[in-house]
């Protein structure tokens, strides 16, 4: 298996949104997509799927190895070998890869955040820093298309940690602000114990709409003549808004189950998207 397979691979079994939108790009602007996507889903799993914190720790601490060995011409892992082509041309800065490895090992120092601009932080690094490079990749002419991807990757956070809250409870993990749950009165063992509750939904709707308002920023920013070339970024914005829209329609039943879209509504809406930009 070719390190190029190895990451298409990765990101198809993933299941992710993500892969629709990479479809429609160009064979070149594509593997280096779905490169950076597999970078990002690996430094996550070993989080993810650790049992063990020190364990996860040494193996993020390898990865930090295998990124700078990467920009110095000599990878060993598949993810890396199938983005090293990619990196000049371009121009993924090595800082940003090292980003999200910080955000992922921020996964192990704390699993709640007092506020909102901690939560963004953590938001920055897993995401923002995402969106940075993934627009470096789809192409841009305007600088400020940076500025919009950045914002739109922190809406996308915003959105998984939405419709993941009952998971990410069972797995001991809050990320919605302590001060925003005691604004709206709701306890982490209402969330442990799937309380679903009118305080709960009014909290929800809540992370909703500044999850909304966010994408709004973001498109806002979005500079006239890099619209075309940013496409693969408005239909995940497509997706992850109508997923939100789902969200609320269900009245914000997260706790014991997770709302998804079916993979043909994703590929109607990521096309319905294309057309019209």
């Amino acid at each position: 298996m070719s390190p190029d397979e190895y990451c298409q691979q990765k990101t198809v079994q993933s299941g992710s949104s993500f892969y629709y939108s990479f479809l429609f790009l160009p064979p070149e602007r594509r593997r280096a997509t779905t490169a950076l996507y597999a970078f990002c889903r690996e430094v996550d799993d070993t989080v993810d799927d650790a049992t063990d914190a020190s364990l996860a720790r040494i193996k993020l601490a390898w990865w930090r190895t295998e990124v700078s060995t990467m920009y110095k011409g000599t990878p060993t892992h598949p993810v890396t070998q199938a983005l090293k082509p990619h990196l000049d041309v371009y121009h993924l800065e090595e800082q940003h890869l090292q980003a999200i490895i910080d955000g992922m090992e921020m996964d192990l120092d704390q699993s709640r955040y007092l506020d909102y601009p901690g939560l963004r932080k953590y938001c920055w690094h897993v995401a923002g820093v995402v969106g940075i490079l993934s627009a470096s990749i789809f192409g841009f002419s305007n600088p400020q298309t940076l500025q919009y991807a950045e914002k739109l990757g922190l809406a996308f956070q915003l959105t998984n940690i939405i419709r993941d809250v009952g998971e990410d409870a069972r797995k001991g993990r809050i990320y919605l602000p302590v001060n925003e749950l005691q604004q709206f009165g709701v306890t982490a063992a209402d969330l442990l114990n799937a309380r679903h509750s009118d305080k709960f939904e009014a909290l929800m709707r809540f992370q909703v709409e500044r999850a909304q308002a966010m994408y709004d920023e973001a498109l806002a920013l979005l500079p006239k003549e890099d619209r075309r070339a940013q496409r693969p970024g408005l239909m995940m914005a497509a997706i992850y808004r109508t997923l939100l829209d789902e969200i609320a329609r269900d009245n914000f039943h997260v706790l014991n189950q997770r709302i998804s879209l079916t993979p043909l509504r994703k590929l109607w809406l990521a096309w319905k998207t294309y057309v019209r930009n």
